[in-house]
């Protein structure tokens, strides 16, 4: 076997995701794993554009270009569909915050349209009523994150290795295998999600445990990825837990529910108070959800960097180590805009688009203002 330009730490759908672009220009790349499912296998698989911040807009928009000329060529197990996202308004205020994201989507050619309450019920009539209105994005859409990883490993070739080992240390320029094997390459990227903190001896990335429920198999009743206008409020809440809204209807003709957020709790049992909470949430918006039955709870670990944006880039202090780090809930929308730019400040190239806000090295200058 060929000594590899680059080794992967995490088979995730970003890690994944940078192995085959790192192929793509012409890398010879070792992707290693420990084959515990993580954020990859418990997420929601959406690709939306978010925009709570211009870093954070600008790493979404982009991948959701990058995206589209990935989509059309996925097998059908990776259950794309392009069912847009409609946000949802509960109260008139929020229409309000409905018009600032039109226009902040619209800064970066992302078309939206808004809705009034009769428009909205028009695109989804078994919405409950009362609602003030909405925001159609049509760009958006889900797809199953596990098989699309698995296709990305797939399209990588030859050029790739792809093996099964639990990373216990980093010594750049090699890694020491729990099993005693030790791996070399001019390159290591982390891609491992807060395993990350342990094998740098850093404490970047908390984790931020999240829940979510599926129903039985049903007659389609929506058309469209659903989410309320509040969810970023529940996002990026610095601590405690938080419920909001967020459905999609899945090829299957399930409904996958969620979500929760809550900081630094590490038991990876369903919390019966907080997804009760989060249930009830989502009955809110869809009253009829209550006479569906639940197939199955589950619980899953984002993590997260202390400013919320992810680590893209170089480690500040320690050449020949990458970071694809802290996507938080967002890792299957950025995994391209994630790999493009890794690949290209690899291989000593002009990203697409300036790196400068995912840096880990602002981390540094935090601590230092703090």
């Amino acid at each position: 076997m060929n000594a590899p330009d680059v080794i992967v730490v995490g088979a995730g759908i970003v890690g994944a995701a940078c192995a085959w672009r790192l192929t793509q220009r012409g890398l010879r790349v070792t992707l290693v794993d420990d084959g515990r499912p993580g954020a990859t296998a418990a997420g929601m698989g959406h690709l939306v554009c978010m925009d709570d911040n211009p870093a954070e807009l600008a790493l979404t928009a982009w991948s959701l270009a990058l995206w589209r000329d990935i989509l059309p060529r996925l097998p059908d197990n990776c259950a794309w569909r392009d069912c847009g996202t409609l946000w949802l308004a509960q109260q008139p205020d929020e229409l309000e915050e409905a018009e600032r994201k039109r226009q902040r989507l619209a800064d970066v050619q992302v078309a939206s349209e808004p809705l009034c309450a009769s428009a909205l019920t028009a695109r989804e009539p078994t919405l409950g009523a009362g609602l003030a209105g909405g925001l159609w994005v049509p760009g958006d859409g889900i797809v199953y994150a596990p098989n699309v990883a698995r296709w990305f490993i797939e399209q990588a070739g030859e050029r790739l290795t792809h093996i099964t080992g639990e990373v216990i240390a980093l010594e750049e320029p090699w890694l020491q295998l729990r099993d005693g094997r030790r791996l070399q390459a001019p390159a290591i990227l982390l891609a491992c999600a807060s395993g990350a903190n342990k094998l740098l001896a850093e404490q970047w990335l908390r984790i931020k445990k999240g829940q979510l429920a599926i129903t039985d198999r049903y007659p389609a009743r929506l058309s469209h990825q659903l989410v309320e206008l509040g969810y970023a409020v529940s996002a990026h809440a610095p601590d405690g837990k938080s419920v909001a809204f967020n459905l999609q209807p899945r090829p299957t003709g399930q409904l996958l529910i969620g979500s929760s957020r809550e900081y630094d709790n590490p038991d990876s049992r369903p919390d019966p108070v907080l997804l009760a909470a989060m249930l009830h949430r989502a009955c809110d918006f869809l009253p009829w959800l209550a006479d569906l039955n639940l197939i199955r709870c589950w619980s899953g670990f984002r993590s997260a960097s202390p400013d919320g944006q992810p680590l893209l880039g170089p480690h500040p202090h320690r050449p020949g180590v990458w970071l694809a780090l802290g996507h938080e809930g967002l890792g299957v929308t950025t995994a391209p805009g994630t790999a493009w730019l890794l690949a290209d400040q690899i291989t000593d190239n002009k990203p697409a688009i300036d790196a400068a806000p995912w840096l880990a090295s602002r981390l540094n200058r935090q601590e230092v203002n703090a």
